[in-house]
This record gives C-alpha cells, sequence and structure tokens, in this order.
C-alpha cells in the first residue's frame, strides 16, 4: 500500500484515538445492551398482577387461591368488594387479572361442580396466554386432587371437573399481536423524533455557529429554547397522529379513551423526549444532532452573539421537531386503523394532548445530548444509547412482568414504560383520564425535572 493510504489510515485512527466518547461508546455500548437485555429480556411472565372478588370466603376458595399465588404466575395484589371495583382495577391496569369466586363456592364444590371466573386483561397477548393457560392448568390440578381424594378410604369420582375454571379475554379477545404492538410502537415514535431531531437541530445550529448568533440576539433564552421546542412538539403530534390513524383502520386498534387528554400529557412529555418509540426516537436524536451540527459549523456562535435570546433559540429548534412527530403519530394511527384493522376505541385528542407531556421529556433528553456531543457521530450514538433500552425495557416488545425485579425497577424509570400504557389504554380500552392519571403523573415529573435541568444544561453551555 502507498505511503499516502497509510497517512490516512493513520490519521483516521489518531482522530478516532481523540474522539475518546465516540471510541468508547463503539466498544463499550454493544457489550452492555447485551449484558442488559440478556438479562432482563424474558419471554416466560410470571407475577402477574392480579385482583380477587372473593364472595364466598371459605377455607375451599382460600385454598384455590393458593394454588394460583404458588405457581408463582399469579401475584394477587388486590381484593376487589364488587365486579365493578374488580372492573375498574383491570380498566386502570392495577391488576392484569381477576379472580371471581361464587358466593356458594364450598357447598357447590361438595354437591356438583362449580365455576369460577379469570378475567384476563388482552391487551398484551403474551401476558394473556400466560395467564389463560396457567389458570386452566390450576384449575385443572385443583379438580384432579379432589377426584382423587380419599375420604373414610374411599375415592370420590365425579363425572366432570369439580372446578370449572372460566377465562374470559378482555379488550383483545382474539389476542391479535398487532392490536398490542402498534399502540406501542406509536409511543416509540414519538420518543424517537422528539429526542432525535432536537437533539440534532441544536446541534446543527451549534456546528454552523447559528446558535451562538441567536443567543446574543435580542431574543430571550426561553423565548429560544420555546421556538426550537414548539416546532418539533408539533411533528411529534402529527407523527402521533398518522400512528392513531394507521392503528385503527389498518390494524383494526380500538381507541376507547379520550384523545384529548392523550395529546395532552404528551405534550408535556413531548417538550422534555411506534406510537411512543417512534416519537422518543425522533425527538431525542434529531434535536440532539441538529444542535451539534450547528456547533460544528460555528452557526450556532452565530446565533448567540445574536439579539435572539436563547430560550427563544431553543424553542425555536423544539417546535419543528415536535411537529414533525406529531405528523409521525398521526400517519402511525391512519396505516394502523387503515392497514391493519387496529381498533381505535378512545378518544384521540386525549391521545394527543397526552403525548405532548411525553414529548416534553424526550426534547429534554435530546437537548442532553447534543450538550454532551460534540459531533453529530457522537450525538446519534448518545440518541441511540437512549433508544435501545426504551425499546426493550419498557413493554413495547417483552412483558415487564416477565422480566427479573431488578429490570423491573429500571423500566419504572423509563418514561416510554408510563406512555405506552397510556397509549394502549386510550386506544385498546377507551379509558379517560380518570385511570390513566397514575401513569400520567410520572411522565410530567419526569418531563418537568428533565426539560427544566436540561435548559440549564443549555444556557450554561453557551456561556
Amino acid at each position: 500500500m502507498s505511503s499516502r493510504l497509510w497517512g490516512i489510515i493513520a490519521k483516521e485512527f489518531i482522530q478516532l484515538w481523540r474522539d475518546r466518547l465516540a471510541l468508547t461508546l463503539a466498544l463499550f455500548v454493544p457489550v452492555a445492551m447485551l449484558f442488559i437485555f440478556g438479562w432482563a429480556i424474558n419471554t416466560d411472565v410470571k407475577h402477574v398482577p392480579t385482583a380477587v372478588f372473593d364472595q364466598s370466603g371459605g377455607v375451599e376458595a382460600r385454598t384455590l387461591l393458593e394454588a394460583f399465588t404458588n405457581s408463582q404466575y399469579f401475584d394477587i395484589t388486590h381484593q376487589a368488594r364488587s365486579h365493578r371495583e374488580l372492573t375498574q382495577m383491570i380498566d386502570g391496569g392495577t391488576a392484569k387479572v381477576g379472580i371471581v369466586i361464587p358466593p356458594d363456592f364450598a357447598r357447590q364444590l361438595a354437591r356438583r361442580d362449580v365455576s369460577v371466573q379469570v378475567i384476563v386483561d388482552a391487551s398484551d397477548p403474551q401476558v394473556a396466554t400466560s395467564a389463560m393457560n396457567a389458570a386452566a392448568a390450576i384449575g385443572a390440578q385443583r379438580s384432579l386432587q379432589i377426584l382423587t381424594q380419599t375420604v373414610e378410604g374411599t375415592v370420590l369420582r365425579r363425572g366432570g371437573a369439580p372446578v370449572d375454571v372460566r377465562v374470559r379475554a378482555w379488550y383483545n379477545p382474539d389476542l391479535v399481536s398487532a392490536i398490542f404492538i402498534v399502540p406501542g410502537l406509536i409511543g416509540a415514535l414519538l420518543m424517537q423524533t422528539t429526542v432525535s431531531v432536537m437533539a440534532i437541530t441544536v446541534v446543527r445550529e451549534r456546528e454552523k455557529g447559528t446558535l451562538e448568533a441567536l443567543v446574543v440576539s435580542p431574543i430571550r433564552r426561553w423565548e429560544l429554547l420555546l421556538g426550537k421546542i414548539v416546532p418539533n412538539l408539533l411533528v411529534a403530534y402529527g407523527q402521533m397522529t398518522m400512528a392513531l390513524v394507521v392503528a385503527h383502520v389498518v390494524f383494526d386498534v380500538p381507541i376507547r379513551g379520550s384523545l384529548p387528554l392523550l395529546y395532552g400529557v404528551s405534550a408535556i412529555f413531548i417538550v422534555p423526549g411506534l406510537i411512543g418509540a417512534l416519537l422518543m426516537q425522533t425527538t431525542v436524536s434529531v434535536m440532539a444532532i441538529t444542535v451539534v451540527r450547528e456547533r460544528e459549523k460555528g452557526t450556532l456562535e452565530a446565533l448567540v452573539v445574536s439579539p435572539i435570546r436563547r430560550w427563544e433559540l431553543l424553542l425555536g429548534k423544539i417546535v419543528p421537531n415536535l411537529l414533525v412527530a406529531y405528523g409521525q403519530m398521526t400517519m402511525a394511527l391512519v396505516v394502523a386503523h387503515v392497514v391493519f384493522d387496529v381498533p381505535i376505541r378512545g378518544s384521540l385528542p386525549l391521545l394527543y394532548g397526552l403525548s405532548a407531556i411525553f414529548m416534553f421529556g424526550t426534547l429534554g433528553i435530546g437537548i442532553f445530548v447534543s450538550a454532551a456531543s460534540r459531533t453529530v457521530p457522537q450525538a446519534m450514538q448518545l440518541s441511540f444509547l437512549t433508544f435501545l433500552p426504551s425499546i426493550y425495557l419498557s413493554g413495547l416488545l417483552f412483558p415487564i412482568e416477565g422480566m427479573p425485579p431488578g429490570a423491573q425497577v429500571l423500566a419504572s424509570a423509563i418514561p416510554l414504560t408510563y406512555y405506552l400504557r397510556v397509549v394502549r389504554g386510550i386506544v385498546l380500552k377507551g379509558i379517560g383520564l380518570d385511570y390513566l392519571w397514575p401513569q400520567v403523573l410520572p411522565l410530567l415529573a419526569f418531563g418537568a425535572v428533565v426539560f427544566t435541568l436540561s435548559i440549564l444544561r443549555f444556557r450554561k453551555q453557551l456561556e
């Protein structure tokens, strides 16, 4: 090989060695992901949260419930006092399974066969299938114990199974996987849009020097920041809307809840990060890359010294990314509903509203990524680093109930986890804010903290 080629190779190695962050990400991130996902991903779903409406309260009923608990597939975490309360627990996501024991359970069991109703939230087909199979097996095992028990040396024999476990699947009775996956993809799309687009736009201005020009301009910093946030937020809303349309029209995903509530919660989170994964990816990576690109080109510095206030500069970068994310969401909803026959049972305005909350948080992540990145490749790698754990640990692809306790703790710290529950609750169950507020509060807290810290970090970086 020629000396010129060797010179180029040496130069590239030197540049790579000087870019310690990129080198570290390239070498250690894949290994870290391998450990995390190999440890957390588990398709054998156990410890499903279960609510019980025990109208009997007798020994036989407690024995049957102990069989459910001892199987390790069910964790009886709630006791309902009525059918309505049990239904509310399942609708709100507090319980994935509901067990109804009749009032005369012991008497019916002594005289003839008795039926026990098991209600399963089938919005997640994988969890539902595991719970349904486990419930049927427990009923068969308990029946076998009763049939073969000895009373005064005589084996009791019956014509049928003494305990008839009747399983009912709610929200997705046919266990169609598309109905479960498509709404979750909306969250992924929103996250991708708000995080990456926001980060990329800021980085791009930093590369070109326009960010510094805006900072030294009369524009206030909050105006600059808000100006960047609003476009990204609108984009994310567009993504969310399209995703909802696709889910409902193509995949027949029902939307039973309030779409305004969903869009509202997403707005608060958007200005901080498929429908959820799409929004997160867009807001985080694009936001980080745009800022880094502007820094590389020197335009960010030009914006800083311009009359534009820093908040105006930042907000101006956020708004376009937000709009793109909303556009992605809308297209995804359209495709899901039209192409995949995903039903949309809830309120689309609620969905779009709550999506904004989610995107506020992801945009904040994008700003953080842009502040930590000096080049566009670094911004892309860091954005990808935030995206992968969210996809695999949020419950988008694998049930959280099947993960080890440590992974479940990590999942509880991921905003996409709560946003997926919002999307699936509105689209599949048709529930409203009265059931979704436990998921909205973590999104609000995450968005407020991350977005505030990102603004402070961004201002410090400009100074």
